[in-house]
């Protein structure tokens, strides 16, 4: 992961259309309910994990894009996805990766704690040395221009609360005002680690630090900042994974993707080892010729780690026409962090915080995932749609999107502890982009939980996204109109009582 549920109730139904349209929805034709995820096990899940394990301690301790634990990881996947009768391919794409090779900063002369935003400028060799100004915390911090009315920030070293917009555009609007580099600290307690995403936007050098740091350094207005960063960009080629259902609807496609490449620094077993070997493992037990309606498409991006690359470039390379034949993408990056929480993605904004609602349709595919999750028993909490992930540029073109996680470098609460367990004041994933983030630091139960909630809903929109999208196969429409006909009859003859209900996806 590269840096991170109530839905209103429908009113209730007066018309035997709503009657026969729930009705439809509920069992679709030719569908039985989703039950794909109790055919799923933790052992065959983890076994993927401990392949991915050996590709990396074979390849120098990582599956980073670019390198050759990501070449084998490709090929792992992409053998099991042809062998169980999908159609595969693994389009190439070349991108400019991001290597960091010193960072320092500091205040008044001390040093401070932090590390440089990813596709962060370097500075000229010695850093720079300038004032800091600190951009006022309000709503948006630091979003738009006139947030510093009134505030010269010119040849100083901008401090900028994280919150409401990308790091790229904090960045750059600090730039345009004539910034020389900006600080940008954490809004929760933990590191704050992100990216710039594109190298091209990315023009002043850009440090992160912590919540705790960035309030200190906000009270030393004026105060000299030196900020050293030393970095390169290298042209890289890799590649995606993208496998299909042979059987089912093209033009109402289901897709479900997780990032493949680790960071460097590690084998990345839980970011993202563990969405992969969950969505791999479905893929499996779904196979490649299903009796379903609608094809299902997985997806494994590579370059995640490098700032959306993969899944970015792979939804631009798409038409229009082709972008609208996916009917909604489901991301899943981190399902099995060790200290886990149990979130999705906010897709209706319920929660009222962060950047907003997904497109129309977000906010079921939230409520379907909040379902699969509480049929185990589990009460699951909203996590804003804040670019960290590879939905962005699904997003980005209008596909509804959703997800599941379980959590990154936030410290877990004392409320989330008693309600999960683990441990309160402790970050959900303590190794997160750490060569200790091996299988030692995968919470099996939770990715357990995690894989079944996300096999049944992807095995509920094979059969139908009514509910999301409102598409129905033509059987679906035919046998619509066969039950709308007697009972729209009937409502010509006098007042008929239906009862409400939610749409369910099987």
């Amino acid at each position: 992961m590269s840096l991170r549920t109530i839905t209103p109730k429908r009113s209730a139904a007066t018309l035997a259309v709503t009657c026969a349209a729930a009705l439809l929805t509920v069992a679709p034709a030719s569908a039985a309910p989703a039950d794909l995820g109790s055919k799923i096990t933790g052992n065959a899940v983890n076994r993927h994990l401990i392949a991915l394990q050996r590709i990396a301690d074979q390849n120098g301790g990582n599956r980073a894009s670019g390198l050759p634990g990501y070449e084998a990881s490709v090929d792992y996947v992409a053998g099991k996805l042809r062998n169980a009768g999908f159609d595969v391919t693994t389009p190439e794409f070349t991108y400019q990766a991001y290597y960091l090779d010193s960072f320092n900063l500091a205040v008044a002369g001390q040093p401070v704690e932090g590390d440089a935003l990813e596709y962060s400028p370097a500075t000229p060799q010695g850093g720079i040395t300038a004032p800091l100004a600190v951009a006022p915390a309000d709503d948006t911090p630091g979003c738009e221009a006139t947030d510093y009315d009134g505030t010269d920030i010119a040849g100083k070293v901008v401090l900028i609360q994280r919150g409401a917009c990308t790091f790229a555009q904090k960045a750059q609007v600090a730039g345009e005002r004539g910034a020389a580099g900006a600080i940008i600290y954490n809004n929760a307690d933990g590191p704050l680690n992100g990216t710039l995403g594109d190298p091209e936007a990315a023009k002043i050098p850009t440090a992160g630090v912590t919540k705790q740091v960035g309030e200190a350094l906000a009270g030393q207005a004026g105060a000299e900042v030196k900020l050293d960063v030393q970095a390169r960009l290298e042209t890289v080629t890799t590649r995606n994974i993208i496998a299909q259902t042979r059987t089912g609807r093209t033009d109402n496609v289901v897709l479900a993707g997780a990032h493949l490449d680790s960071v460097p620094e590690g084998p990345g077993i839980n970011d993202n080892g563990t969405g992969s070997a969950g969505i791999l493992e479905t893929a499996l037990r779904l196979g490649g010729s299903p009796k379903v309606n609608n094809a299902v498409r997985f997806a494994f991006w590579g370059a995640e780690e490098s700032g959306l690359v993969g899944s970015t470039k792979y939804v631009q390379s798409l038409s229009f026409e082709q972008q609208l034949d996916i009917a909604l993408y489901l991301n899943f990056d981190m399902i099995g962090s060790p200290n886990a929480g149990y979130f999705a993605y906010d897709g209706d904004d319920s929660d009222g915080v962060g950047a907003g609602p997904g497109p129309q349709g977000s906010g079921q595919i939230e409520q379907d995932l909040v379902n699969a999750m509480a049929a185990q028993g589990i009460e699951v909490e909203g996590d804003d749609f804040d670019g960290r992930s590879d939905y962005g540029e699904f997003i980005a073109v209008g596909i509804p999107a959703g997800g599941l996680n379980t959590g990154v470098e936030e410290l877990k609460s004392e409320a989330q502890a008693a309600k999960w367990g683990g441990t309160a004041g402790v970050a959900f994933d303590p190794n997160y982009h750490s060569a200790k983030d091996n299988l030692a630091n995968v919470d099996r139960v939770a990715l357990e939980r995690n894989v079944m909630a996300l096999a049944n809903v992807v095995e509920g929109y094979a059969q139908s996204t009514e509910a999301v999208n409102g598409m129905q196969t033509r059987a679906q429409r035919a046998q619509l109109r066969a039950v709308q006909a007697p009972m729209l009859a009937q409502t010509h003859a006098g007042p008929a009582k239906t009862k409400s209900g939610h749409h369910n996806i099987a």
